[in-house]
């Protein structure tokens, strides 16, 4: 201190204060992020979850907060640039106007859209119908895609493109989502590798520093040695299993191929089947859906039935099928740790694949070119006037009836399972004991809903604030659930690996949206009676429109950027890059693996 206190007596008036306003201004930053920090969303919740039952079941809530944060700025996003623009027009606000853009070389057929709007005297079960479906009276707000038929705003004097402002918010908030994924998955494989060593230092870190000194609670501590106990025994187990299959004779693995051969043809069967059914039921619900519409003497709630159908039968598969592939992982003689991995793997598989085939189901029922039915439009267009209101209506269905599904789950399973199990003496009752929270089944669930969004944002502008309110309310009753119904898993996993995870799966589903949106962006042509893309033949087609506009040099900039002859170079360097990248990261590794060995 009596050196600093000379160094400071040298030092100009100039440095000084330089050093006395870095060291305020750090201060300062240091109180705002104290303070910041009790802002933070269900920080005491989450906090108070992570002391009762440890950081594995604490990084679940943690992950739901950071859904309901994305989903959030999500929906600011499209609200922002596209409902509230023309929000705006509509009302007359800021003295602003509707540009509307005759449509060219386009059959006066095309553009004939009736929305299903309730008309004359409607009964209330008419209006619950409508809201869990999306049609009526929801169809023509601002929830879906056919209520922005706006070609161009203009505020005062401002000239407002909603076309090209619907597509690029679209693209942003892919981007944001996948940048901000890939932000948080990097930070969680860090604290990940700390964790994956050789069995000697595995076994130490499990000795020496496998406590987790957040459980206060005397049940979650002796939980936690018995997870102690049960990874070491696994761990010994598995060295074991290995040694076993090191000494397999020719016979044996023979045996054990063809088994699991056998296995996996039985899981394709399963999929294929749940595959088909989602096609047959989707199309049958989108064919007596419309002749529905059309009459009214069917009941409300068989048309009901009928358009929830495909959203019931995903549902169903996405129950049967991991309680099938968890009987069948265990004849397929796995070691521990990759049967949870397989299994993970053909769950996400399956619940992600049958959004696809429902999508593949409706863009070939939108396409569906037979007898000349598209001739005039391009598209189906007596079947889907404004295809992309249906598809947002589908996202909407899978999205609500996942919510009830969740709450029905716990009102109806959940409870009355506790009730049982405290007041029922039976053997088998008590068998079947507390119910465990599943950590991976509950990440699945809420990935399955996030990936819906992602599709149906483009569909439905306005579904992010639905799954925000959604996952607010999950948040809950969850937590309901945990504290009152549930004891921990048994085999709990590290807050850092099993965070690692969830944003690898979370990633998975964001690439998969990718696909339907790209297809739907570029390839199948926009409707004709709706929407703001009308005057295009696809939603792509307004970016090359907008860059014609520009100045001559800046196209030929852009097109070049675009063209051949800078994208195999640009490739050329990327290979490069990424060859030193995976050079260096091999070098480091043998660097890390001799500093292993002198810590030996």
């Amino acid at each position: 201190r009596d050196s600093q206190q000379v160094n400071t007596e040298h030092l100009s008036r100039w440095k000084k204060w330089r050093r006395t306003s870095s060291k305020s201004l750090k201060k300062a930053l240091s109180e705002v992020k104290d303070l910041s920090s009790f802002l933070v969303l269900w920080r005491h919740d989450i906090h108070s979850i992570e002391g009762k039952f440890g950081t594995g079941i604490q990084s679940y809530f943690s992950f739901l907060r950071f859904l309901v944060l994305l989903n959030f700025i999500i929906f600011i996003l499209m609200f922002s640039f596209v409902t509230l623009p023309t929000i705006i027009s509509k009302y007359e606000i800021l003295n602003s106007t509707v540009a509307y853009i005759s449509q060219k070389n386009t059959e006066d057929i095309c553009t004939i859209y009736e929305p299903s709007g309730n008309k004359g005297l409607v009964f209330f079960y008419t209006y619950l119908k409508d809201l869990l479906s999306g049609t009526g009276f929801l169809e023509v707000t601002s929830l879906f895609y056919g209520y922005y038929a706006k070609d161009a705003l203009w505020i005062s004097i401002m000239r407002y493109n909603l076309p090209l402002a619907y597509l690029l918010t679209t693209f942003v908030y892919l981007a944001l989502s996948f940048l901000w994924i890939v932000k948080r998955s990097v930070e969680g494989f860090k604290h990940n590798l700390v964790h994956d060593a050789d069995p000697f230092q595995s076994y130490c870190n499990k000795v020496f520093a496998g406590w987790d000194f957040c459980i206060t609670e005397p049940n979650a501590a002796q939980l936690k040695h018995h997870s102690l106990q049960y990874e070491l025994q696994t761990d010994l187990q598995e060295e074991k299993l290995k040694q076993k299959i090191a000494e397999r004779r020719m016979e044996e693995k023979l045996r054990i191929y063809c088994l699991r051969i056998f296995i996996n043809i039985i899981v394709i069967a399963i999929l294929s089947g749940c595959f088909y059914s989602i096609y047959r039921v989707t199309l049958f619900s989108q064919e007596n859906s419309s002749v529905s519409i059309k009459n009214y003497t069917r009941t409300n709630l068989v048309n009901l039935l009928v358009q929830y159908l495909p959203s019931m039968v995903i549902t169903l598969a996405n129950f049967i099928g991991p309680l099938i592939f968890s009987f069948l992982i265990r004849f397929e003689d796995y070691t521990p740790a990759f049967e949870i991995k397989l299994t993970l793997l053909r769950c996400v598989f399956i619940r992600l694949a049958n959004i696809g085939v429902l999508l593949f189901s409706l863009w070939s029922q939108i396409s569906d070119c037979g007898s000349e039915k598209c001739k005039p439009c391009g598209y189906n267009y007596k079947l889907y006037p404004c295809w992309e209101t249906d598809v947002g209506q589908e996202m909407y269905k899978l999205m609500v009836f996942d919510f009830i599904v969740i709450l029905a789950v716990v009102l109806f399973v959940d409870f009355p399972r506790k009730l049982l199990v405290i007041h029922c003496s039976f053997k088998l009752v008590q068998w079947f004991g507390h119910k465990e929270f599943e950590i991976s089944d509950n990440v699945l669930e809420i990935i399955y809903g996030q990936t819906i969004c992602w599709i149906g944002t483009f569909f439905s502008p306005l579904l992010p604030a639905i799954a925000t309110i959604k996952y607010f309310i999950i948040f809950y009753v969850k937590k309901i659930v945990l504290i009152h119904t549930c004891k921990p898993a048994t085999r709990p996993i590290r807050a850092s690996s099993s965070n690692f995870f969830f944003l690898v799966v979370l990633l998975i589903g964001l690439l998969l949206a990718f696909i339907p949106l790209g297809v739907s962006i570029a390839h199948i042509p926009s409707s004709k009676a709706c929407g703001p893309f009308r005057n295009f033949n696809t939603s792509w087609e307004v970016i090359p429109d907008t860059i014609c506009q520009f100045p001559t040099g800046l196209q030929q900039v852009i097109f070049g950027m675009a063209s051949e002859a800078f994208a195999v170079p640009c490739f050329v360097i990327l290979c490069i890059i990424m060859f030193y990248v995976i050079a260096l990261a091999q070098a480091h590794k043998r660097v890390v693996e001799q500093l292993r060995e002198q810590l030996v």
